[in-house]
């Protein structure tokens, strides 16, 4: 079995703004699952909120969106080029998502083309659901 990329290799985001830390499964063009662990030392856990840090709903939306984009790796369409938000419909979130939590993601692709896609993700802890969302994408050129 062909070991998995790491995110460095995958997404095109940095530090502070890369949300995956560990690639769990990749299905070029189909699915991708991954996983965040959140360590409390973020950014933005100080300001959201003192004395009661909670992952901003955004960024969970943000990590599935992320989780998504690892499904464009190993299509040579997609060399060389981004996937920026086209539209969220559908987001729900269910729990906090607290300092030292392990976010598990999964994004599963409906609909891919050349220029856009459209897909279903989802965003748990400890398997229970945190976030779920519909994620619609265009593909540009980097």
């Amino acid at each position: 079995m062909a070991s998995l990329p790491t995110p460095h290799e995958v997404l095109p985001h940095r530090a502070p703004f890369l949300f995956i830390s560990e690639i769990l499964a990749l299905e070029p063009g189909v699915r991708a699952e991954a996983s965040w662990q959140l360590t409390g030392e973020e950014f933005f856990f100080p300001g959201h909120f003192p004395g009661r840090p909670v992952l901003p709903g955004v960024l969970q939306i943000e990590a599935i969106a992320q989780c998504g984009g690892l499904t464009l790796w190993g299509d040579d369409r997609f060399a060389g080029k981004l996937g920026l938000f086209g539209g969220v419909e559908k987001a729900r979130f269910r729990r906090q998502v607290l300092p030292g939590d392990q976010l598990h993601l999964s994004f599963e692709m409906a609909r891919l083309s050349a220029r856009a896609g459209k897909g279903t993700g989802r965003a748990e802890v400890g398997g229970e659901l945190a976030c779920e969302a519909e994620l619609f994408f265009v593909i540009v050129e980097a």
